[in-house]
């Protein structure tokens, strides 16, 4: 992308102008008030009058653009204070070295990435352009689907998630938010702000995964592995049945008590697991059997349409949230085997497994880093540059 000027304001910025596009009606820490997101981006390319305004998240505000020179509609996210702390800035970091890796039909691509700013002493925003969508997987929940679609969008959520285990990273933050659909079914897996290292045993802080769909190893502060993102898959499914959420928490003591109510006290193995204060604190509450699967899941949720595949039936889906939602990890489908599993395995498409992972391997240092907000601000900075020098959204045509 060519800038709109080669003119520099007395702050370093790039000639250009801005309009608040997207409006937030909270206030920083969550409470009523009134926040507005400029979108400062090249007039001549990206004129105001064809910005839209899709949504807001933790991380930033979203917009749809049009791309003057090539016709496309693109979507592009602007961070949200990512130089406020050390966390945003190395999530922002993380999130862009993440998504130049990545290369998959079911994972949201990375276009461009621009910064209005030409110094890193100016520099303070950061745009991420990528494809367009129809609209975000929340939208659909609450909707009737029957078992093609259901079975369908959860198979394209495994095909992406295969190939970021099989490249060494773990997502950490899987809900229906962080995936967008069209309106033909197709399904993207975006946001890796919070994505980790397979590699790296660690026990995961309380803030990253939203809470509703935490395994229990995370709610525990248990090391944990790939498998947290088969969980919330697992919930992410269920509520695309139920039209609700699975585990509606409303801190992590009230998480896990949801989560005990409906499967019920988990086995000594995994108790066993578990810290010497976890233990005692499970073991001094009665004992609760658990609901079964099919009084969870009833006929009655299932959209009653026949499907033309014979294993898409309300008894394989109970089948397969059973497995993907196993209490204990180890006992826990892995991707594989989810996809082996007959409700989803309809799907399978041997171009959608043999796509190679990643050239350039995730550096999984970055996780272990501790740097200032200065530091990773200059990183950021240059990831920036290079993608500007190397990259284009002329090569991305509608």
């Amino acid at each position: 992308m060519q800038s709109a000027s080669n003119e520099e304001d007395q702050n370093g910025d790039q000639a250009s102008s801005a309009a608040p596009v997207v409006e937030d009606n909270r206030s920083n820490d969550g409470a009523a008030g009134q926040m507005l997101y400029y979108f400062d981006l090249p007039q001549d390319r990206f004129p105001l009058t064809h910005m839209r305004p899709i949504g807001i998240g933790v991380q930033g505000a979203v917009c749809s653009v049009v791309d003057a020179v090539t016709g496309r509609q693109l979507a592009v996210k602007k961070l949200s204070q990512p130089f406020q702390n050390e966390t945003f800035a190395k999530r922002a970091y993380r999130e862009i070295r993440l998504m130049r890796l990545i290369d998959h039909p079911n994972i949201i691509k990375l276009l461009y990435a621009y910064t209005p700013q030409r110094t890193l002493e100016t520099f303070r925003d950061v745009y991420i352009f990528t494809e367009l969508m129809d609209d975000s997987l929340r939208s659909v929940i609450g909707k009737q689907l029957d078992h093609d679609r259901i079975s369908f969008l959860v198979y394209q959520m495994l095909c992406g998630i295969r190939y970021l285990h099989a490249a060494g990273i773990i997502h950490r933050d899987l809900k229906p938010s962080n995936m967008v659909v069209s309106y033909n079914c197709d399904l993207k897996i975006l946001d890796f702000g919070l994505a980790r290292s397979v590699e790296t045993s660690f026990a995961m802080t309380q803030y990253v995964v939203t809470r509703h769909y935490r395994a229990p190893e995370i709610i525990l502060q248990m090391d944990y592995d790939s498998r947290v993102d088969m969980w919330s898959i697992g919930c992410i499914m269920a509520e695309l049945i139920t039209g609700e959420v699975l585990f509606p928490g409303t801190d992590h003591v009230d998480q896990w008590m949801c989560i005990v109510r409906k499967l019920g006290t988990p086995r000594p193995e995994f108790i066993a697991r578990t810290t010497p204060g976890t233990q005692r604190y499970i073991q001094n509450q009665p004992p609760v059997p658990g609901i079964p699967f099919e009084h969870l899941f009833p006929d009655s949720v299932f959209d009653r349409s026949t499907s033309n595949h014979p294993q898409l039936t309300n008894e394989y889906a109970r089948d397969f949230l059973r497995r993907m939602l196993a209490f204990d990890p180890l006992e826990r489908c892995t991707v594989d085997e989810a996809l082996r599993h007959p409700y989803i395995n309809v799907w399978y498409y041997e171009p959608d497994f043999q796509r190679s992972p990643p050239a350039a391997p995730y550096d999984h240092t970055i996780d272990a880093q501790k740097l200032t907000v200065q530091q990773w601000k200059a990183l950021l900075f240059r990831e920036i540059q290079d993608i500007q020098a190397t990259m284009t959204l002329d090569d991305h045509e509608r």
